[in-house]
């Protein structure tokens, strides 16, 4: 599997307007982020130009303006972030993260229950040989 692009805090909240609409040009990304962030058009432009040369968005004109497009999933890229921070702050270890976690958040019974289920599917897939 690539690599994913590094992608900044900034960059992580114009992927995600893409990830959400679908392609978009500058104009609609713009929109989308007026009322919760008070940037101007030129650093919107400036953060999806970046995004494009890290290989992370394409572009296609249509008409007078381009439209933008993400060229990663955002699953690879939400991977390779978590990878990543676990590699950093908790030398890449799970566990400590998530007892870490469990003792300074509340915890939902439903989010116990769903972590439940995922580590029981997990112990399921090692139980089980491979062909």
């Amino acid at each position: 599997m690539p690599t994913s692009p590094r992608i900044s805090d900034a960059e992580w909240t114009v992927m995600n307007v893409l990830w959400t609409r679908g392609p978009s040009s500058l104009a609609e990304v713009v929109r989308e982020l007026e009322g919760r962030l008070h940037w101007k058009p030129r650093t919107v432009q400036s953060l999806i130009r970046r995004l494009v040369d890290k290989g992370a968005l394409k572009s296609e004109s249509s008409g007078r303006e381009f439209r933008y497009h993400p060229a990663v999933e955002q699953s690879r890229c939400q991977l390779a972030e978590g990878r990543s921070f676990l590699d950093r702050v908790f030398s890449g270890r799970l566990t400590p993260f998530v007892a870490h976690l469990m003792e300074r958040e509340e915890i939902s019974r439903d989010d116990l229950a769903a972590l439940r289920a995922m580590l029981d599917q997990a112990e399921k897939k090692q139980k089980t040989p491979t062909p």
